[in-house]
């Protein structure tokens, strides 16, 4: 139906932008959230716990750490659903040595083919200083690749600072 991808920097309001948006067409506030984040300790334990209690209970959340573009495959026509967030996505695939090329055509060929109401949140990494590791440069620049492939297939593009959307595509 439509995709919109939502890109900012660390607590940039993104992610709160994008629930705000898909709470508002979904029916009865009914929405799904695609969550790929992974609690490894104590912390993204607590982090995790807090963004499910802070979505309350009209949401669904549907846990896609690795598999995602088939978590979006599955959505059917009617449902409202944001993805929260690929570079988490991306740092998994690349903490299990996945092949990113084929992960990330498969996840935009999901989301090109998506009939419901998607919205996609990234964290924007390519505004900073250059990474000091390979590691970091690596997730950078796939990164930045990913996000390029998606502002292609996506109706709509967003960035926010500051709490602060800007529509950058479509124009206007």
């Amino acid at each position: 139906m439509t995709s919109t991808l939502v890109l900012g920097g660390a607590r940039s309001g993104k992610s709160a932008f994008a629930q705000k948006a898909a709470e508002s067409v979904a029916l009865d506030g009914r929405a799904v959230m695609i969550a790929t984040g992974q609690a490894f300790d104590d912390e993204m334990t607590q982090r995790i716990a807090r963004h499910q209690a802070d979505r309350g209970e009209s949401w669904t959340t549907l846990e896609a750490p690795l598999a995602l573009p088939e978590a979006i495959a599955a959505l059917p026509a009617d449902a409202v659903a944001v993805v929260d967030c690929l570079t988490l996505w991306l740092s998994n695939l690349m903490l299990a040595e996945r092949d990113i090329e084929a992960a990330a055509s498969e996840l935009v060929a999901a989301v090109a083919a998506c009939p419901a109401r998607l919205w996609l949140v990234s964290n924007e990494v390519g505004l900073g200083i250059v990474p000091e590791t390979p590691l970091g440069r690596r997730f950078r620049d796939e990164a930045g690749r990913l996000h390029q492939r998606l502002a292609q297939v996506a109706d709509t593009v967003y960035f926010v600072a500051v709490g602060l959307p800007l529509r950058m595509k479509p124009q206007g």
